[in-house]
């Protein structure tokens, strides 16, 4: 059987019209302790924003999809991914970036080797930080429910499963949960040495 029917002509959709250009908006961010004022397009993101108007490059730029977590800060306390926000979103908000923590786990990675290539250790530091405050205010998570006669200590079921927003390429995972064990068993206060 054949068939008599005219070949399909391929369509071309015409080309996406271009985005209109934003004007720079001025606005001021909090980061690490200062303000910084910014005249930027709305459209930057916290991680560019970070890292081209601020030169705070420890803020890693991975996949740019929140997929790995090297652009991991804090806002308020709470991680974010800095490429899925906008700068100017994030006004009147406290953002510390890795250059601006002063914390017991950034020895702790040090002394457990918790790193290897160092491009994700960053993001991991920020949101092991995040992390070791969830505990502490005793926040559920999915693996351990918490309250508040919550155990501040975490399984390492839930540790993984709290970094598990962060990626590390290299396989340093092991290692990076020993950190943060170091941390939840030494406390803040005391040095951490290699377990």
């Amino acid at each position: 059987m054949s068939s008599s029917a005219a070949p399909i002509e391929p369509s071309i959709a015409p080309p996406p019209a271009a985005l209109p250009f934003a004007p720079p908006v001025a606005f001021q961010l909090r980061v690490n302790g200062r303000t910084v004022d910014l005249l930027l397009e709305p459209r930057v993101t916290l991680l560019d924003a970070l890292r081209e108007s601020m030169q705070l490059t420890g803020t890693k730029k991975g996949c740019d999809r929140g997929q790995c977590g090297a652009c991991t800060v804090l806002v308020d306390g709470q991680r974010i991914n800095a490429c899925l926000t906008l700068a100017i979103m994030q006004e009147g908000r406290e953002i510390i970036t890795v250059e601006g923590l002063e914390h017991p786990l950034q020895e702790a990675f040090m002394a457990c080797d918790a790193f290897q290539c160092g491009y994700c250790t960053p993001g991991q530091i920020c949101s092991g930080v995040a992390l070791l405050d969830e505990l502490q205010k005793g926040e559920a998570s999915s693996v351990t429910l918490r309250g508040p006669q919550a155990d501040t200590k975490g399984s390492d079921a839930d540790l993984r499963e709290r970094m598990s927003g962060n990626l590390c390429r290299c396989g340093a995972y092991p290692n990076i949960i020993a950190a943060i064990r170091a941390v939840l068993d030494h406390g803040a206060e005391q040095p951490v040495e290699n377990p």
